[in-house]
């Protein structure tokens, strides 16, 4: 009961702030397209492993998305890591909190924990900001200690917040603008960061794919028992009243 009285008092704040924060755009990823999948890759080894692991992936699972072992050795690995090797890196824990101020989270599950829309908005929503200790934050993780990692990509940008209305009927508006060009236009960046969420996905569960065609077999085989079973139930109870 007492818990039911602290939700209906703090569920009109709730309701608030859900409205001011920032709205997640849809990731328009496919778990099929290899190429988006090996591009998305490509982007991770080269952007993310620098600070960022994945202890629980290893380099020869990319021979899921196509590749052969030559091309994830010769493309790929970026160190002195073996094709059989996880996605180690060599940042330290003591390193990375001096540095960023919290250790880079391993990446390994990060698709199945915040989800492809959440990653996929967060990547595309960094901004400049002065009062932050590495100069920048983002509109859907507020005072991340992660860098834009793609900035030279994407270019520099500046967001304002403006707040209109009174309390409790309140109204936030995101007021994007550019401060200096990136390397790719909006929709170049877009399709990147389309294919490294789509990868972060993948990478969460390598064998989805293949869990959920094994599901429909499932279901198929056992409505195609279920027809026998029902006539066999039949013959054995046609005699009970």
């Amino acid at each position: 009961m007492k818990k039911l009285l602290l939700a209906l008092v703090f569920a009109p704040a709730l309701a608030c702030a859900a409205e001011l924060a920032y709205r997640l755009d849809p990731a328009p990823i496919d778990p099929r397209d290899l190429v988006s999948l090996q591009s998305g890759a490509r982007t991770f080894v080269n952007y993310c492993l620098n600070c960022h692991g994945a202890q629980f992936m290893r380099y020869n699972r990319l021979t899921d998305l196509g590749l052969t072992e030559a091309q994830i050795r010769d493309n790929l690995i970026l160190t002195g890591d073996k094709i059989g090797d996880t996605m180690k890196v060599a940042l330290g824990v003591k390193e990375g909190k001096v540095l960023f101020g919290a250790a880079p989270p391993d990446l390994s599950v990060v698709g199945r924990s915040r989800g492809a829309n959440w990653l996929y908005t967060y990547l595309r929503t960094f901004y400049r900001d002065p009062k932050t200790p590495t100069g920048w934050n983002n509109a859907v993780f507020e005072n991340a200690a992660m860098p834009h990692a793609l900035w030279t990509l994407q270019g520099e940008r500046a967001l304002e917040i403006i707040h209109r209305g009174e309390p409790g009927h309140a109204t936030v508006e995101f007021k994007w603008s550019q401060l200096t060009p990136g390397a790719q236009s909006t929709v170049q960046y877009d399709t990147t960061v389309r294919d490294l969420v789509n990868f972060l996905i993948y990478m969460g569960e390598p064998g989805a794919a293949d869990r959920k065609i094994i599901g429909i077999i499932v279901l198929f085989v056992l409505f195609a028992l279920f027809v026998p079973a029902y006539f066999l139930k039949r013959e054995y109870w046609k005699d009970v009243k």
